[in-house]
């Protein structure tokens, strides 16, 4: 909100104006969106029509860029400046709510409960012996296809409802933005988030402030960045507050996904040896690892990949009185959810083309959860064909139904 106060003028949506306001120096207030303040304050402060005027105030205590808190009345321009040059360094496609995971895999209901419901045992209450600390690390992972990006979508997606998300990043090496494809964003998306988040304004005010003292910090190493933007504003701000209300949780997905970042031109300097994917990922999880290890770091981090090589020897070689770990297998009764994920889509697919109440046959539906061994990617795979237009939905399943996903 915007207040203009000056006497003898008004304010319309067609901008400032002379009028006849009931009583003398009578004042406005409006509301109007945060990308046009800029420009409204220089305008007015510039504009010809108020030469010669004076005794009027323009206060702004509610200037919004996505959050609550003010940056830019009472000298908090800098703050502005800071949340814009933090802005220009994010993934925003990587935040679990983005425009681009709008059609991201999500757990179909009373699906994936077992294994949802230990996270959620986990983020809230750890997995320690009573002797140790709460492990605040947890691994999930499993083959591809086995439904771990549903699973943390879903999780985000909860999490952020109770307030126990405090960020994310979901990597993709098949997004179309390239920032989420490697390291190069992900400590700025992390700290972007916080700084937005309501539980933590003072966290978000120091997370600035460091961006004010150092704005090269995003060329900086990785463990560099996550020192001075997330580390150091909480051990700063941590100090005689009460942080039972602050968020719980830090999600990240598909590391394995997260390919080399380049340093200069490799194509002209035939001696550089080029930087692979496994170096860059492993030093994701050396510097997620030194943050779960902060006793000032107040979350639990989980990280959902494959089990490449570089990233199981990293778990492997870390204690386990650190991390948990979550290996998505036959324990979880994958079959048992496959079958139900079935039954509910070819339930509605029956609705829709008014098919018997016996399309398809048990029969069919056990050789569909068969052919899947334990991947969920294969009966999500089914369903979209036969929903598809190219014939009618029982000749495009008797194609699907003998057909193994390798």
């Amino acid at each position: 909100m915007i207040q203009v106060h000056k006497p003898f003028w008004t304010w319309t949506d067609d901008g400032p104006g002379p009028g006849c306001p009931t009583m003398f120096g009578a004042s406005k207030t409006f509301s109007t969106p945060s990308f046009l303040l800029i420009s409204l304050i220089k305008s007015l402060a510039m504009s010809s029509t108020f030469e010669g005027a004076h005794d009027f105030i323009i206060s702004a205590s509610e200037i919004n860029f996505g959050t609550t808190r003010n940056y830019y009345g009472h000298g908090g321009g800098s703050k502005a400046a800071a949340l814009e040059k933090l802005r220009e360094h994010i993934a925003a496609g990587a935040m679990h709510d983005s425009a681009e995971r709008c059609d991201a895999p999500k757990c179909h209901p009373e699906t994936r409960v077992a294994v949802q419901d230990e996270v959620f045992t986990w983020i809230l209450h750890g997995d320690g012996e009573e002797n140790e600390g709460p492990k605040k690390l947890l691994w999930l992972t499993g083959p591809a296809g086995t439904g771990k990006t549903a699973i943390m979508g879903s999780i985000a997606d909860a999490c952020y409802t109770k307030g126990m998300l405090a960020c994310g990043f979901f990597f993709s090496s098949f997004a179309g933005s390239t920032n989420r494809r490697t390291k190069k964003c992900l400590v700025a998306t992390l700290a972007y988030q916080l700084v937005q988040h309501d539980a933590l304004p003072e966290v978000g005010e120091r997370i600035l402030s460091s961006v004010e003292r150092n704005p090269a910090i995003f060329e900086r190493q990785l463990k560099v960045q996550l020192d001075e933007l997330l580390l150091q504003p909480f051990r700063e701000s941590r100090k005689g507050l009460d942080a039972q209300s602050w968020p719980k949780v830090i999600i990240i997905d598909g590391l394995d996904e997260c390919e080399a970042e380049q340093h200069g031109d490799i194509a002209r300097s035939p001696h550089a040896t080029p930087r692979n994917k496994e170096a860059d990922q492993t030093e994701i999880l050396q510097a997620l690892l030194k943050a779960a290890n902060d006793p000032c770091f107040p979350f639990r981090i989980i990280i959902a990949s494959r089990p490449e090589p570089a990233i199981q020897s990293f778990f492997a070689d870390i204690t386990q009185h650190t991390t948990g770990k979550i290996f998505l297998d036959d324990k979880y009764r994958p079959d048992i959810d496959m079958s139900l994920f079935l039954e509910c889509k070819l339930a509605d697919i029956r609705r829709r083309y008014q098919l018997s109440t016996s399309w398809p046959s048990d029969d069919v539906k056990q050789i569909l959860v068969q052919n899947a061994s334990g991947q969920f990617i294969y009966v999500a795979t089914v369903i979209r064909f036969i929903e598809g237009p190219s014939a009618p939905p029982h000749e495009l399943l008797d194609q699907m139904r003998y057909t193994p996903i390798f």
